[in-house]
């Protein structure tokens, strides 16, 4: 279990998911890397709840066939 992730993280990941959805995929690294070149956010620790959320967000996109 993990804790709940706040609304601007999850407005922020949904917007750039939308904006950018070639640029993430499931590995968490990956998006890590892609959401440094997509938006540049100071925060390390910021970046990488965001990064999560967006890799745990494709996932459930990949596992639905949406």
């Amino acid at each position: 279990m993990g804790r709940i992730k706040t609304t601007p993280v999850k407005t922020l990941g949904d917007e750039l998911i939308k904006a950018h959805p070639k640029s993430f995929s499931e590995d968490f690294d990956k998006n890590k890397q892609a959401l440094g070149e997509v938006k540049k956010i100071k925060s390390k620790k910021i970046r990488n709840v965001v990064a999560g959320y967006i890799t745990k967000k494709m996932q459930k996109i990949k596992k639905s066939g949406i």
